[in-house]
């Protein structure tokens, strides 16, 4: 089901699409790849600063940060398109669609001009330092520390899963500026340079494949990181940290929906049993209904919360249903890539049993499912704590 388009997001989606037939990197460019989540090819930067010059990277933002005030709707289907071609408009995706989103919800003017312009035109990529080794979900638990000494912080701490680290230019941080004050109101967000001194970086390998580097630990010993890389004010980096999620959460179900749409046809290729195929797509439909009732303007931002908790969910357990389904041949069995598979970093996943292990990092990055039940149980449902 697909809610039809009206005239002017029609129009919006068929001057993409030319776009996109007329200015898609030829193939053999995009041989050389991507190795993690903020490393991007000299081709793929290539590509991604004609999206912004053209106004079609970020379409909802303003043109001076490679949008054109699109609606929701047209946000919409600016993704469905990339998604429909399998096409990455960012091979950074978190400092894409959070860091250098939240530097221009966030930011000083500076900050937008000397960070925010050079990650979405691809001159810097960036990374996330939220989870800590005993600050997974509940980030604020968070450690680690910044010291304000006249107009520089010292930062002292570490991170760990911080996907692209090792690759990335900057490091949008959250440290605890006030250990005095309740826990969710001492926190702070900076801008860390990794190539500061005392910043140190450790990929390593996740369980899907031992070669995947994308996850790093960072170590911070005694960082002075200049007060003007401060994001938002000072002690209100929790407001800041809702303010990123929000912004990579939005319309992340749309990825969950393309992902279980290769499932799908997986499931009619091998010809899986009826009830998974119906349960499949049953979670596809209503995944889909339920992102749609976003785009309208009574949308309860408590509900991505659901959409984020059926999406990954569905796709973790239809996952584990296409490897049974290939039985021995899912260890190696290569999973379904689209026609433009070459612009899209799951073409590296070699078998349905990397598929399934990779699924649960949608369990978990941008909040657990364990945090989605908690925020539907107490604002949707209006539960106690």
């Amino acid at each position: 089901m697909r809610l039809a388009d009206d005239p002017e997001v029609a129009d919006f989606r068929a001057e993409f699409s030319a776009f996109l037939d007329a200015s898609l990197p030829a193939e053999g460019d995009a041989r050389d790849r991507s190795r993690s989540s903020a490393h991007v090819p000299d081709w793929a930067r290539r590509w991604q600063r004609t999206l912004f010059d053209a106004g079609w990277l970020l379409p909802g933002q303003p043109p001076e940060f490679g949008g054109r005030g699109a609606t929701l709707p047209q946000q919409l289907a600016h993704l469905e398109e990339l998604a429909r071609r399998r096409i990455y408009h960012s091979f950074n995706p978190q400092g894409l669609g959070i860091i250098a989103a939240s530097l221009i919800t966030f930011g000083t003017e500076e900050q937008k001009r000397r960070w925010a312009v050079p990650i979405l035109r691809a001159e810097i990529t960036a990374a996330l330092g939220m989870s800590e080794p005993e600050a997974g979900s509940d980030l604020a638990s968070l450690r680690t520390r910044a010291v304000l000494d006249g107009d520089t912080f010292t930062v002292n701490g570490q991170k760990i899963w911080t996907s692209g680290a090792y690759d990335a230019d900057v490091l949008l941080t959250f440290v605890r500026t006030d250990p005095e004050a309740p826990k969710h109101k001492g926190i702070s967000a900076l801008l860390i340079p990794t190539a500061t001194e005392g910043v140190v970086r450790r990929p390593f390998g996740s369980v899907a494949a031992a070669d995947d580097l994308d996850f790093n630990e960072v170590f911070f010993t005694d960082v002075r990181v200049p007060g003007e890389n401060l994001v938002g004010p000072l002690n209100e980096g929790w407001r800041v940290a809702n303010g990123s999620l929000g912004h990579e959460r939005t319309l992340l179900w749309l990825s969950f929906a393309e992902r279980l749409e290769d499932l799908v046809q997986d499931a009619a290729d091998v010809g899986a049993g009826q009830e998974w195929y119906a349960t499949l797509l049953m979670d596809l439909q209503a995944l889909r209904l339920l992102g749609y009732r976003q785009l309208g303007p009574d949308r309860d931002p408590a509900e991505l919360s659901v959409l984020k908790l059926l999406g990954s969910e569905a796709v973790q357990s239809a996952s584990l249903h296409a490897l049974e389904a290939h039985g021995a041949d899912g260890l190696r069995h290569p999973a379904r890539t689209g026609p433009y598979h070459h612009m899209n970093n799951e073409a590296f996943i070699s078998s349905w049993f990397e598929r399934y292990a990779r699924s649960f990092a949608g369990t978990i990055a941008g909040g657990t499912s364990e945090i989605q039940r908690n925020i539907v149980a107490e604002r949707i449902l209006g539960l106690p704590r």
